[in-house]
């Protein structure tokens, strides 16, 4: 992907005395006193701040929080906490701008923060009137917010039309360096694991890899749903019967392809859905009525794990079974620790995929981890972001 970056702008001086217009994503938790609960994103976003400070620009940083109705502002609406711990974090004051749209005061070294973007009446409609006023307060506007990518927002893609010079900033630049390596050029073969409870959630993903990737690994009740398209018994196990002819299409667009979607040969089964309940691994054709599958089997795990061992590209999203209970945690374990020492370029997303990354502390041995959520999904269901659309069109002039 062609696109500006913010981090050459400032690396040959070009930022150094302009009016630079960060767009964060500093939505973070807040309990009811909204006292942050979680401030990854602050923390994220510091890289991005403290390069536009370092480059001796004026530095504007807005975002969103939460879901405020726009024109009415209410305090818990307010980015102060998120002022106050960004200010905590980089050792300096970070004032708190009120009613900014029509103009904002800053200085070259100094750094402000515009109060909730999502405020602005016309912001979520791309309104291009308040577009023009936001792309008139700054000389470079910056997207450094993944999470909103998939949005066509007056802060994310309205300014970036209408601004002198539209870039992309630290976060957003490796989100599209490793999406751009795992998706548009990847080394092969490249291998694809979507899991989780329900094909109707992930059909489009599966319908968009199934003409892509060489190998579609299907986990969780989205491999229930593929057994039974298979012709297996899954017992009582969570499953969408009504989409058996979308799993034998995906399964039939593979092997047209010369690839596959590889079925459990054996999975573990219990007789109820809880942390203590026995588990028992079965062959996959041996699965009785009143069974509940919750994770693949060791035999299945190895199989799968040598794919991923010889694979180019992984991308994965979402864990093969129930990896929060241990009983049925080993087939989600085989997958990650295969990962992990897998040579290929590995992409991982998702919250479910996170929690397990975190589960069996692989972060490190992952080569890229999108926070991106629904941005990250929309890409992998082959659709083009509206944040990457207009930065591509403004590095092309």
């Amino acid at each position: 992907m062609n696109f500006i970056r913010f981090a050459d702008l400032c690396a040959s001086g070009k930022a150094a005395g302009q009016r630079v217009f960060v767009r964060a994503d500093l939505n973070v938790p807040q309990d009811a006193s909204c006292a942050i609960t979680e401030d990854t994103r602050i923390r994220a976003s510091i890289p991005c701040i403290q390069m536009a400070l370092d480059a001796g620009a004026a530095v504007m940083v807005t975002s969103h929080l939460g879901r405020p109705v726009e024109g009415a502002f209410k305090p818990a609406d307010s980015l102060a906490p998120v002022a106050r711990r960004l200010g905590e974090l980089m050792n300096r004051e970070v004032p708190l701008v009120s009613d900014w749209v029509d103009g904002v005061h800053v200085q070259p070294g100094q750094l402000v923060m515009l109060e909730n973007c999502r405020l602005n009446p016309g912001e979520k409609k791309n309104d291009e009137a308040l577009a023009r006023k936001l792309a008139a307060l700054c000389d470079i506007f910056v997207h450094d917010a993944f999470g909103t990518a998939h949005r066509a927002e007056a802060s994310t893609y309205g300014i970036a039309q209408y601004a002198p010079v539209a870039s992309a900033g630290p976060l957003l630049a490796a989100e599209m360096d490793a999406i751009s390596k795992a998706l548009a050029s990847p080394r092969r073969p490249l291998v694809a694991i979507v899991a989780g409870s329900k094909v109707s959630t992930k059909l489009s993903i599966l319908k968009a890899l199934a003409a892509n990737v060489d190998q579609l690994i299907v986990g969780g009740g989205i491999a229930n749903t593929f057994m039974l398209a298979a012709g297996l018994n899954i017992g009582k196990s969570l499953a969408e019967a009504d989409l058996l002819l979308e799993a034998k299409a995906v399964m039939d667009a593979m092997k047209a392809r010369g690839a596959e979607v590889p079925i459990p040969t054996d999975v573990v089964c219990a007789k109820t859905f809880a942390a203590d309940a026995p588990a028992t691994v079965k062959r996959a054709t041996e699965v009785a009525d009143d069974d509940l599958i919750l994770d693949i089997g060791p035999e299945t795990t190895a199989k799968l794990a040598a794919h991923l061992m010889a694979a180019g590209t992984i991308v994965w999203i979402g864990p093969v079974g129930v990896f929060e209970f241990d009983a049925f945690s080993k087939g989600t374990e085989g997958i990650a620790r295969a990962i992990a020492d897998s040579s290929a370029f590995s992409l991982a997303g998702g919250g479910d995929t996170l929690a397990a990354i975190a589960k069996y502390g692989i972060e490190s041995q992952v080569d890229y981890i999108s926070t991106g959520g629904g941005a990250f999904l929309e890409i992998l269901e082959g659709k083009t972001l509206p944040a990457f659309e207009i930065l591509q069109q403004r590095a092309a002039g």
